[in-house]
């Protein structure tokens, strides 16, 4: 057990943070996490970190906040939190972000509304913009097995089988994890160009209840997960990652999507989603479960109702092997096509990442402080590429890439 902590907050370190000497390491995790956390500060430092410095968040007083802070105060960014998080921009940091949630349906008693809007806006804006625009941080996003979270998959705490089916989707299986994600990140990035080439002008997914036309901009790329930062330092910034990814045209998303999977959002979970769009507006949501969590996400700001990010991902993906539901949107969206509402990932889109909110706007580039991630695919909905001559193309057949 030590050993496979201690190679798998390597890895984190290593190849998904790919901290640089001299660098200052944040860490985010739940206090659930502390036996990782722990492992991820000595291969830090190994890696030659200056600092490694934890934020541990409790579930149970983000719920007491939820519950019982002012009604002005839900959207408040404390001052000390913006301000460690700049520095750590402007220090050229790295983080590391733990998910593994052992309560994922914690707040299903509290109101969604206010659950939807309790998130630090300023902060939030400030991190999107420093990761994903300015790319002044390399980052990762891993998970920690836990007896709640394996208990919420498998109706029972049994951790170990969660430990297995984790080093499967993280190549923690392998003889060389390293050489391996090399090796897969080049298949990502291989498929990604084989879409680059067409220039689609639309995604269509249909089936299973869905029927959505998602219009892609013409100065956009489909991109893998291998980021690098403004001075060129690789990462990767999730493990595992399955998807090729782009930002659609956010004015132009017609039709109705379903959710494929349950949804683990904000201590709720959010189950049977189905949201309508019209002129790349969400203009109506419906929920079995979690609707009201939702709907408030989407009237955040005024980007919040349009979409960031469209990816597609087929069954073949080590975590679509498994054949397993997550709970965990780091996962479940790498067995499964998704769309994200909210920010876009500007990366994709040339010469965005340095222009203002207004620029993004006016070039069809979504801008919010929110951006969630929710999965649409299963081998009922079939996505063609749609060209600018009107013709459909097959990308994603009963769940398999055959494009």
């Amino acid at each position: 057990m030590n050993d496979r902590l201690e190679r798998y907050a390597e890895l984190a370190v290593r190849i998904g943070a790919n901290v640089a000497p001299g660098q200052i390491l944040a860490v985010t995790a739940l206090v659930e996490h502390a036996p990782f956390v722990r492992a991820v500060a000595r291969a830090g430092y190994a890696a030659g970190a200056r600092c490694v410095d934890v934020n541990y968040v409790d579930s149970h007083v983000r719920k007491a906040f939820i519950e019982g802070a002012p009604e002005e105060l839900l959207e408040w960014s404390p001052p000390w939190k913006v301000t460690r998080q700049q520095y750590l921009g402007d220090e050229r940091g790295a983080e590391v972000s733990i998910s593994g949630d052992p309560e994922p349906n914690l707040l299903a008693d509290v109101d969604g509304d206010r659950v939807g809007r309790a998130m630090p806006r300023e902060l939030m804006e400030l991190s999107g913009r420093m990761m994903l625009d300015e790319q002044l941080i390399n980052w990762t996003s891993v998970s920690f097995p836990n007896a709640g979270w394996a208990e919420t998959i498998f109706g029972e705490p049994d951790v170990e089988r969660l430990w297995e089916l984790l080093a499967f989707t993280v190549r923690l299986d392998e003889p060389d994890p390293v050489a391996a994600w090399r090796e897969h990140l080049d298949r990502l990035t291989s498929r990604a160009a084989a879409l680059n080439e067409r220039r689609f002008d639309a995604l269509h997914f249909h089936g299973g209840g869905t029927d959505l036309t998602i219009g892609l901009l013409s100065d956009a790329s489909f991109e893998a997960a291998r980021f690098h930062t403004s001075w060129d330092r690789e990462h990767v910034p999730n493990m595992p990652t399955e998807e090729v990814y782009v930002a659609p045209d956010f004015r132009r998303t017609e039709g109705v999507v379903r959710s494929t999977r349950p949804l683990a959002l904000l201590g709720q979970l959010v189950e049977g989603l189905e949201l309508r769009f019209q002129g790349g507006k969400i203009v109506d949501v419906k929920a079995d479960a979690g609707e009201e969590v939702v709907r408030a996400q989407t009237q955040r700001d005024e980007g919040a109702s349009y979409l960031g990010e469209v990816a597609l991902v087929d069954g073949t993906s080590r975590v679509g092997q498994t054949g397993v539901v997550f709970y965990n949107t780091l996962f479940d969206e790498n067995a499964s096509c998704h769309i994200a509402f909210g920010k876009a990932i500007t990366r994709t889109v040339e010469g965005a990442g340095t222009q203002s909110t207004e620029e993004h706007r006016a070039r069809g580039v979504n801008h919010s402080s929110v951006h969630t991630d929710f999965m649409i695919g299963n081998p009922e909905v079939a996505v063609d590429g749609v060209t600018r001559d009107g013709e459909a193309v097959p990308i994603l057949r009963d769940d398999r890439w055959v494009l």
